[in-house]
């Protein structure tokens, strides 16, 4: 049973005329003469296109898109009737990325600041930080470190700190995109309970229309300038609009888009990778002590004598995922999956060399390592480049330049460097930009880019260098259905090429569409 604290409130009301906006340094505006009036208590799906501007609208309504030379916005927009940055007090805004909203070390005090900004009286403010983890489900101690958490506990979080604040208009964007199938149900439920008790005005963007189609009573449709192409009744626009929205790559309910078949399973295809008794942590040692046992590592196997292999000391590493057994083939796809805080990221990681064991080994084979060590974690960034390439959970980690072609060119520069491969591709490079619909923001600083669009971008920096083992982390988030097909295309035919795959994803269609075999963790 919900433990919601009940409140009076109103939903809020949103105006638009004309709206638009166009970021310094883009050829095309991301929105234009968007003009639409959402009533007070109107639950709203905002869908359309990746790059369509969703995000960057919801922003504006929050109030925190920049326009410091006041030449990017035009038209108007207000939230009951003031300038959306005079009524932040009234705005709930959940990220695309939820890390940008984790503010405090302890999970209790994270969802309190907003409470404590708004000036909430002191007696309240626990008990709505209870109500709102409870709705979420985020069942953890209020002292819980937010560094310890994972992805989805980190958009869980963010949802409650969100809807603890009793907003007049909730704004989620891809509320649900890190989380599991069962827990993505639970969210979307929490939040129709919250919306219906207090009358808030609710927009919702995602690209997976099935989840929110019930809790909804309006859809607006932008189309791939950033323009309205529908607006009305969920049930009108979801039947009127189909053809459009398939298009654009929308997901449709009872519509999945038909991809090129994966290479079949084959138990005697090369393994590149394998793991024996392997537990993997968050806690790392300290950088010196990990720059250490690299410099002793490299020389024990430069003669031929073992690896270190426990620098963790006295134990107390708490690991994330254990007893971890598993094999990557070349040409062959493996996903691991699991509810949130499974340990499956920390185990991409761990696996990709970039977090040292607590425990069991992690060892390349002849065929992937070559002339390196077998240990990922010894091997250089140089080594690494062209052999293991990784996905983050959060894009913007490994982004490294300042414009989009740029850091598609960075790792093959890298490589060409250190001797490691023929450099810049730039066929390639044309091809990745183009298939991945990136073409027309070639020269876009990368952080100015909509969350899918840092999430291909992300892809496509690792593919750049054509490395033999991809190890992705949530690679289809943020994505419409036409970018997803685009991109398990790609990765299919790199499976075909001989290259293997390791995916930590909660989509059931990617899963299937690369024909990967599953490991679940905690299950």
């Amino acid at each position: 049973m919900s433990s919601h604290v009940a409140v009076e409130q109103r939903g809020a009301e949103v105006v638009l005329t004309d709206f638009g906006w166009h970021y310094p340094g883009r050829e095309q505006p991301s929105l234009s003469a968007v003009s639409a009036r959402i009533r007070p208590g109107e639950r709203v799906m905002l869908l359309g296109p990746s790059g369509a501007g969703k995000s960057t609208l919801l922003q504006a309504m929050a109030g925190v898109e920049q326009d410091p030379d006041g030449e990017s916005r035009s038209g108007d927009l207000t939230v009951n009737g003031l300038d959306p940055r005079d009524a932040r007090g009234s705005v709930g805004f959940m990220h695309q990325d939820p890390e940008t909203q984790v503010i405090l070390a302890r999970v209790g005090d994270d969802v309190a600041f907003g409470l404590e900004n708004l000036a909430v009286p002191r007696e309240q403010i626990w008990p709505r930080v209870g109500a709102a983890l409870a709705e979420v489900g985020l069942d953890l101690p209020l002292d819980h470190s937010t560094t310890a958490l994972s992805g989805g506990q980190k958009q869980r979080l963010a949802l409650a700190g969100t809807m603890a604040m009793h907003p007049q208009l909730l704004l989620l964007d891809e509320p649900t995109a890190s989380v599991d199938e069962q827990g993505a149900v639970e969210l979307r439920d929490a939040v129709d309970r919250v919306v219906a008790m207090a009358g808030t005005t609710l927009i919702v963007v995602e690209h997976r229309v099935g989840l929110w189609e019930s809790v909804v009573d309006r859809v607006i449709v932008l189309d791939d300038h950033g323009s309205i192409a529908f607006d009305g009744p969920t049930k009108d626009v979801l039947v009127d609009a189909r053809e459009l929205l398939q298009k654009q790559g929308t997901w449709v309910p009872d519509w999945t888009p038909h991809t090129r078949p994966a290479p079949a399973r084959d138990a005697q295809a090369a393994p590149l990778l394998e793991t024996r008794g392997l537990a993997a942590s968050r806690t790392q040692p300290n950088s010196r002590v990990v720059a250490r046992r690299r410099r002793r590592g490299r020389k024990a196997w430069a003669k031929g004598r073992p690896v270190e292999t426990d620098v963790f000391g006295n134990g107390n590493a708490i690991p994330a995922a254990a007893n971890i057994n598993l094999t990557v083939r070349a040409g062959q796809a493996l996903a691991i999956t699991g509810q949130n805080g499974a340990g499956k990221s920390t185990l991409a990681l761990t696996l990709a060399g970039l977090l040292l064991p607590c425990a069991g080994t992690v060892l390349a084979t002849e065929a992937l390592a070559g002339d390196a060590p077998a240990d990922p974690s010894l091997w250089e960034g140089s080594e690494l480049i062209t052999r293991i390439g990784s996905v983050f959970q959060h894009p913007e980690h490994q982004f490294l330049c300042s414009t989009v072609r740029a850091e598609l060119e960075y790792g093959p520069l890298q490589a060409a460097r250190h001797g490691a491969g023929p450099g810049v591709n730039e066929e390639r490079i044309d091809s990745l930009l183009r298939r991945l619909d990136l073409e027309d923001i070639a020269d876009a600083n990368p952080f100015t880019l909509s969350g899918g669009q840092k999430r291909r971008l992300s892809v496509a920096t690792v593919l750049a260098s054509a490395p033999e083992v991809l190890i992705l982390d949530e690679p289809t988030f943020g994505q419409d259905a036409e970018t997803w097909r685009e991109l398990v295309t790609m990765l299919v035919e790199e499976m075909e090429r001989g290259t293997a795959v390791v995916a930590v994803t909660h989509d059931r269609e990617l899963i299937k569409a690369l024909n990967a075999v599953e490991m679940r963790l905690g299950a």
